[in-house]
């Protein structure tokens, strides 16, 4: 869908791209994160041609691409209804169809029905964003970019409006989504790039992004004797690989396998060879503790990690 390739951008000498690399396949869900001012709007602004680059290669599977984009802060038309807003909508892009019916369409998917006929003056910030993805959504882009869609909404108008990113995930959409809500890529998102200083500092599927930190589906045992419970722990078929780190035992397990079955197995097989162990527990990092531990630069791959052996 798309690939970006060594992208750079300077504003009066200052770097703010410096050599941005990022993948985005057909159907995913893409969370952009990083913090303000690094180049996400940036980034944004570069794909949708909206200002130029300075060097780089970017590349969409063909050349008759349509994209959708919501701003941070979509700038609307007050004195018009919602209704007549997206019919506006519809003939700027001239839209191939009816345009009465693809208003209907998509009033009804972001769930704007029953507020259509009001003025958007008179609109909540929530009704505004709905609104705002309705338009971008109008054309049936190829690729849709949202930036900072939950932006100073309430829980109530955040959760509605990922409710319509998540449906919109369900039909195979492609969208890049910015956001600083880390809880919120982890709903929709099946893929995350975390931009620091410039550049891409990680990216990949989301179960990838917490493998390589150590945070996916893994059991920690502490025990008296770590080489023999290694080796139980090797042993289990569902274990993908043993690691040994500050003393305790980590086995990560194979993708598909549940907590439940993990800890089961790692108990049951220590316990057939009389091993007891001194503790149990599983390691969970959240997305937003990946986060911020690669923006801070403290966390490290989980192969970096102090005391890692393989």
């Amino acid at each position: 869908m798309l690939k970006i390739t060594g992208l750079t951008k300077s504003y009066k000498g200052f770097s703010v791209l410096r050599g941005l690399n990022m993948s985005i396949e057909k159907g995913d869900v893409y969370g952009f994160v990083g913090t303000n001012g690094c180049g996400k709007t940036t980034t944004m602004n570069i794909i949708c041609n909206i200002i130029p680059k300075d060097h780089g290669d970017i590349c969409f599977e063909s050349e008759d691409i349509k994209i959708g984009y919501l701003p941070e802060s979509p700038a609307l038309f007050g004195y018009m209804s919602g209704y007549e807003y997206l019919d506006f909508i519809g003939a700027c892009c001239e839209y191939n169809g009816d345009i009465k019916e693809r208003t209907a369409e998509v009033l009804s998917l972001t769930g704007m029905s029953e507020n259509a006929q009001r003025y958007i003056k008179g609109y909540s910030r929530g009704m505004i964003q709905r609104i705002g993805i309705a338009a971008a959504l109008y054309s049936r882009p190829d690729l849709l970019i949202l930036d900072e869609p939950t932006s100073a909404l309430d829980p109530e108008g955040r959760a509605g409006v990922i409710d319509i990113i998540g449906k919109l995930a369900s039909t195979g959409s492609t969208i890049i989504l910015c956001t600083h809500i880390l809880a919120d890529i982890e709903r929709v998102a099946n893929k995350v790039g975390m931009l620091r200083n410039g550049v891409m500092a990680v990216e990949g599927t989301l179960p990838d992004v917490k493998k390589v930190f150590g945070a996916g589906n893994a059991v920690i045992v502490r025990s008296q004797n770590n080489s023999d419970t290694a080796e139980v722990l090797r042993e289990l078929d569902i274990v993908d690989r043993v690691e040994e780190y500050g003393g305790d035992i980590s086995a990560c397990a194979k993708d598909g396998v549940n907590e439940a079955e993990l800890f089961y197995k790692t108990i049951t097989s220590l316990a057939s060879r009389q091993i007891v162990p001194e503790g149990v527990w599983f390691k969970r990092l959240t997305l937003e503790q990946i986060y911020l531990g690669v923006n801070s630069g403290y966390l490290l791959p989980y192969s970096q990690q102090e005391g890692h052996t393989s």
